[in-house]
């Protein structure tokens, strides 16, 4: 497995991803590298808000995936995340964040994800506005991703638009059915690994990797 490439689709804002992070790291680990490609899933047309009909949807949902992956769902999280009214799941700012801390060096990427995850779910942060998110990698030892957020440079813009483009391209080809979702790229084909192998045996993913 080392020296292998997998492609990871992502959303910032999805508690599946979230509960995937865990895979993500073993596999970095392993030798892997793991290219984060972000597919915009909750910003633009697809930000929505924080309604209690959704919060409650969303609490759900993430008991099963903590209960499944081991993934931290705090009551800080659900007090003064879910239940804010006036509130949007926009994953806008969290994907700027981590377009701006993988700028220069890709494999932050992942770094600004956590953080941002962590924030998010267990600590029960702002991650929907620019200012939460700058505050947020600033203290992750970020502090050059989150000064370009306050003021971001046309260069960081377009980034951010050719990354998200990617995502959301890859995702298009492959036929996924959402995030998160891996695909091994060979001789320029990519090859769809389903999300439920991010949520197995770590051993079990290594396989569908290596027979993609």
């Amino acid at each position: 497995m080392a020296n292998s490439e997998v492609t990871y689709l992502f959303d910032p804002l999805c508690g599946w991803c979230y509960g995937a992070t865990p895979m993500l790291d073993r596999l970095s680990a392993s030798g892997v590298h793991v290219d984060l490609l972000p597919t915009g899933l909750f910003s633009g047309a697809g930000a929505r808000p924080m309604d209690e009909s959704f919060a409650a949807h969303a609490w759900a949902n993430d008991q099963r995936i903590e209960r499944l992956t081991g993934q931290q769902f705090t009551q800080a999280y659900q007090h003064h995340v879910l239940n804010v009214r006036g509130t949007l799941l926009d994953s806008n700012a969290a994907t700027l964040g981590i377009s701006a801390a993988g700028l220069e060096d890709s494999s932050r990427r992942l770094a600004a994800l956590k953080a941002i995850q962590r924030a998010r779910y267990v600590d029960g942060r702002d991650v929907v506005t620019i200012e939460g998110v700058a505050d947020v990698l600033a203290a992750a030892g970020m502090a050059d991703a989150a000064a370009m957020l306050g003021a971001p440079t046309e260069g960081l813009l377009a980034a951010h638009r050719d990354l998200v483009g990617r995502g959301r391209a890859l995702f298009q080809r492959l036929h996924a059915d959402g995030v998160p979702s891996l695909a091994v790229i060979r001789n320029d084909t990519p090859h769809l690994i389903g999300s439920n192998a991010l949520f197995g045996s770590f051993d079990n993913l290594v396989a569908h990797i290596a027979a993609a």
